[in-house]
């Protein structure tokens, strides 16, 4: 189930944020301050909304999306808890994600973090998208990136 984040599910969304900036900490060589918490790198602010996904009453999943025009989205963090991931949860959230906002969507991986590529690669193919795009990006933050890129319609992801 997708929940967008409010006031109400805001702590919710950070105390999943934790668990996603320290699992990516290997990679992005952040560690936790003195109250060991990590700064998050996408904060909930602008045209950067964020959705929580349940499994029942569990929440599983986050994602911080950015809106860069009407229809053109970025996929900023997406994060579900380990014990989750192979129950096709991603995916599904994923793809309600993409079927509520219809556009162009941009996603971006870091260096080192091939597996959330092959998970990318998987949940766009599995949605049915065509003319997906994959490059290599030179991302002003992030530095080198694997970038995809599609468009989709509402009839495309269900």
């Amino acid at each position: 189930m997708l929940i967008p984040v409010d006031t109400h599910s805001q702590p919710v969304y950070l105390n999943l944020a934790q668990a996603y900036e320290a699992e990516f900490s290997v990679l992005t060589h952040k560690s936790p301050d003195a109250d060991g918490l990590f700064a998050l790198d996408t904060v909930l602010e602008g045209n950067v909304i964020g959705y929580l996904w349940y499994d029942n009453e569990t929440p599983v999943g986050l994602a911080a999306i950015a809106q860069h025009q009407k229809d053109e989205f970025e996929v900023c963090e997406f994060y579900i808890v380990p014990r989750y991931r192979k129950a096709g949860q991603g995916a599904q959230f994923a793809h309600t994600l993409w079927a509520k906002q219809p556009g162009l969507w941009t996603i971006k991986q870091i260096v080192g973090a091939e597996y959330a590529t092959q998970f990318w690669r998987r949940a766009i193919a599995s949605a049915g998208v065509e003319g997906m795009q994959e490059d290599t990006y030179q991302d002003p933050y992030w530095g080198k990136v694997t970038r995809q890129r599609f468009r989709n319609d509402t009839n495309l992801i269900s």
